[in-house]
């Protein structure tokens, strides 16, 4: 196996457990009976409508968009640059009797876009557009637009931001849908926490493709519709063209106090530690302290709301552990200065720390992005308590391993809960709301002939840190009620059925209530 570049590995590392959104899905059922949208293209596009096939010289950079393990081989690729542009290719796709799949940002970490199974994709990297839109009193993103570019329009224009996802490149389209996480959502809530509206084209009964908007307002027909783009994954119902954007406790026609205000500085730091100071009982204890961190400050409204932290613990041939995360307000230092001596007490004290401190915009640009370096899989969890002694023992067992020869292997646990928490598990279809952490399991390597062992690593290691509930996290523990207020403006007692079929959001975004536990891909 050729040598990877340390850096870019625990970079990718990060990037993998940053909580990076879906790139896209297939599209699934139609919605019969649902309202047309009010907000059809009134200007030309910039783009579109453009069909690239296997012959065309752009086809290539289109279907290699993704990480390296999936490469797509549709019939076309359409790009397109509106939502009349989007209703067309979808009824093209129905008529021509093709499975379709859409593609936002390329993120997507399984084959929901790359599939041999899917014959036509619609590319939505033309319809990027970030404005906000008085007759919703609510900041419009388009489907296409890269998290990057929603941050500096959203900043610039009115200092306020979307509490989404540390990497710069992903897509909003299928990161939202599935509930968007990122370094400001212990403060604030995960991205689909605020989402107000969504415009979706949809495929009805009659097998005629149409735009339609739902929203979260209690008295809208389409409200189910909203509620499964709040975590149900992308590309499970239709296409996204457009999402509208205002926070369920904001007041008042003021842009600026519509969503939350970004802080203007953070503290971005890493520290690592050496794995040659760690035997099994350190390790062990260095883990259960971070669990316990985690446990400790997982309340929404503490200081360490402010405060997000991913501990990625890597293979021992890497020969180092990591800890990134950002941080602010007058006590960021101090928060890390608490985390730090909480991970090291009767473990290992870290070698290097490292702290940078940058305006916010500064540090969006500076996040993690070369997860499209490698062949990748991934596999998630939640973290409902710290883990146990026999789960422990797994995670250092496999990362410990000589008979298995990937350096870049890890597992990144991610601080969760917060502001997160504070909602109703019912009141989105995000509805994980109890956990203190977030779990990326992650393997990358670069060469096709390895495939089978790098699956093969990752997936005994999921299975047996699981293995006291059958390989998969407890069913038993999955989120049935809380004490928290909703914030949802009509809360349900039971979620809605999910229209169409199942969700089929990817292994780091939560599914529909019911669908399999996260991960289990």
């Amino acid at each position: 196996m050729r040598e990877h570049s340390r850096r870019d590995l625990l970079t990718g590392a990060a990037a993998v457990a940053a909580g990076l959104g879906v790139g896209g899905g297939v599209l699934g059922g139609g919605i019969a009976g649902a309202a047309p949208s009010d907000t059809g293209t009134t200007c030309e596009p910039d783009l579109g409508p453009v069909s690239v096939l296997p012959s065309d010289p752009r086809y290539p950079d289109l279907v290699q968009r993704g990480h390296k393990r999936f490469v797509g081989s549709p019939d076309q690729v359409r790009v397109v640059g509106s939502t009349d542009q989007v209703v067309q290719a979808v009824n093209d796709a129905v008529r021509a009797g093709k499975r379709l799949a859409v593609r936002s940002g390329g993120h997507c970490f399984e084959d929901f876009v790359d599939s041999p199974d899917v014959r036509f994709v619609i590319d939505l990297s033309g319809m990027t557009d970030v404005y906000f839109d008085p007759a919703r009193n609510a900041f419009a993103v388009e489907g296409g637009a890269l998290l990057e570019e929603v941050y500096r329009r959203l900043f610039l224009g009115w200092n306020v931001t979307l509490p989404a996802g540390w990497c710069p490149k992903v897509g909003v389209g299928g990161h939202v849908a599935g509930g968007g996480y990122g370094t400001l959502s212990r403060q604030y809530g995960l991205a689909a926490d605020h989402l107000y509206a969504v415009e979706v084209v949809v495929v009805d009964r009659t097998g005629t493709a149409r735009a339609v908007v739902a929203t979260r307002d209690a008295s809208d027909p389409n409200r189910d519709l909203w509620w499964a783009h709040t975590g149900g994954g992308g590309g499970s119902f239709g296409v996204v063209t457009r999402y509208w954007f205002r926070s369920p406790n904001a007041t008042g026609t003021d842009p600026s106090k519509l969503l939350p205000n970004p802080p203007a500085t953070v503290l971005n730091f890493t520290a690592e530690w050496n794995w040659a100071d760690f035997d099994a009982a350190t390790f062990s204890r260095f883990v259960r302290n971070h669990g316990e961190w985690c446990a400790a400050n997982a309340a929404a409204g503490s200081p360490a709301s402010r405060y997000y932290a991913e501990l990625v613990l890597v293979r021992q041939s890497y020969g180092k552990h990591a800890m990134l995360g950002q941080a602010s307000g007058p006590d960021a230092g101090r928060l890390l200065d608490q985390h730090l001596a909480a991970l090291s007490a009767g473990a290992v004290a870290p070698a290097t720390v490292t702290r940078t401190e940058q305006p916010w915009l500064a540090a969006v640009y500076a996040g993690p992005n070369n997860t499209k370096l490698y062949r990748l899989k991934v596999k998630s969890g939640y973290l409902l308590r710290p883990f146990t002694d026999a789960q422990t023992a797994a995670i250092y067992h496999h990362l410990t391993r000589t008979d298995y020869s990937g350096i870049g292997g890890s597992i990144g646990i991610a601080a969760y809960g917060g502001a997160i928490n504070s909602v109703a598990p019912d009141a989105t279809a995000t509805s994980h709301r109890n956990a203190i952490a977030r779990l990326l399991y992650s393997a990358p390597w670069l060469e096709p002939a390895e495939d089978a062992e790098h699956l093969a690593w990752i997936r005994a290691f999921y299975r047996d840190v699981y293995a006291a509930t059958g390989g998969v996290p407890d069913p038993a523990e999955a989120p049935t009620s809380t004490t928290a207020t909703p914030t949802s403006p009509t809360p349900r007692s039971t979620p809605p059925a999910c229209p169409g079929r199942p969700c089929t959001s990817a292994p780091t975004t939560p599914g529909c209530s019911g669908s399999r536990p996260s991960g289990t891909r």
